[in-house]
């Protein structure tokens, strides 16, 4: 068996973006200041994750290997089926994340307890680093138990897919109408013009999908291992042409949702990371399911 390796994975904190875009911390400070913000609040931020970072790393098993990446990169970052994942961030980068995983198990760790949500970065960086020395004694696989939580995969006609822990977002790329035929797992069909749809799991449905399960009438959603997606289409517009009765249902296990593309492209993306997206042209076909790959995030 390859000997384990620890990827971290955090991004960029506001403070260095805003040293990269001012030069030096004294014009940052100035450009906070003129908004009604500290330094000092953003620097806190900053240090806190500095200091996860630097506990996680003093953690690492000596016998195990250990890489770093930034979430601008990960779409280009060779993982391996015995990475074991260290997510450093807000719930959204473990999202981030799931899309390039298949399999590996993942530590979401919260650097600030008590602002994040912490619906996937459940551990503090003292806890990671007792679960890193428990699973170097026993084996990751012996050690790390995993909940699976539901992905959801977007296929184009040619063979692209992408894969999203939250959702799938399919329509414009700007802000002009969508344009395509949507048919049901049960055969009906109908054309639509509207703002998009998304595609939920359960892990999504505290987000993007819960405003909109919200606004019509707070349906009934999935939970985060329940093997079933909600899908929700966005404004549809009614027309001689484009109908209004097709605009919600759930997919369960084998089955799929088809959108058929009538706009000159529309753009499928995961997660909200829009520069990581497909795009498909006038008459491709879109297929949406349950994804094959489920996150194993470490409980």
């Amino acid at each position: 068996m390859a000997t384990p390796r620890l990827v971290i994975v955090h991004r960029r904190t506001e403070l260095q973006e805003l040293l990269d875009r001012h030069a030096t911390r004294g014009q940052a400070e100035f450009f906070l200041r003129t908004r009604g913000r500290s330094i000092q609040d953003v620097q806190g931020r900053h240090d806190r994750l500095i200091a996860a970072l630097a506990s996680l790393r003093a953690a690492v098993p000596a016998e195990w290997r250990y890489a770093e990446v930034e979430r601008a990169d990960l779409s280009r970052f060779l993982l391996t089926p015995e990475d074991v994942i260290a997510v450093v961030g807000q719930d959204g980068l473990v999202a981030n994340a799931a899309k390039y995983l298949n399999g590996q198990p993942v530590i979401g760790i919260d650097p600030e307890p008590g602002t994040n949500a912490g619906v996937l970065v459940r551990h503090s960086p003292h806890a990671a680093a007792k679960l890193l020395q428990d699973a170097a004694q026993a084996g990751p696989a012996e050690r790390l138990r995993c909940h699976e939580l539901t992905t959801v995969t977007a296929r184009l006609d040619d063979g692209q897919e992408l894969s999203g822990l939250n959702e799938v977002f399919i329509g414009h790329a700007s802000h002009q109408s969508a344009r395509y035929q949507l048919t049901a797992p049960d055969g009906r069909a109908e054309r639509h013009s509207s703002s998009g749809l998304i595609v939920s799991t359960g892990t999504g449905a505290t987000g993007w999908c819960a405003s909109i399960a919200l606004e019509r009438g707070g349906r009934v959603l999935p939970g985060p291992t329940d093997s079933r997606l909600a899908w929700f289409v966005r404004e549809a517009w009614p027309s001689p042409i484009t109908g209004v009765s097709l605009t919600e249902g759930v997919l369960k296990a084998g089955e799929s949702l088809g959108i058929t593309v009538a706009s000159d492209q529309l753009v499928v993306f995961g997660d909200g990371m829009e520069d990581d997206r497909l795009t498909a042209s006038w008459g491709q076909e879109i297929t949406v399911q349950l994804g094959e790959r489920p996150l194993r995030l470490v409980a």
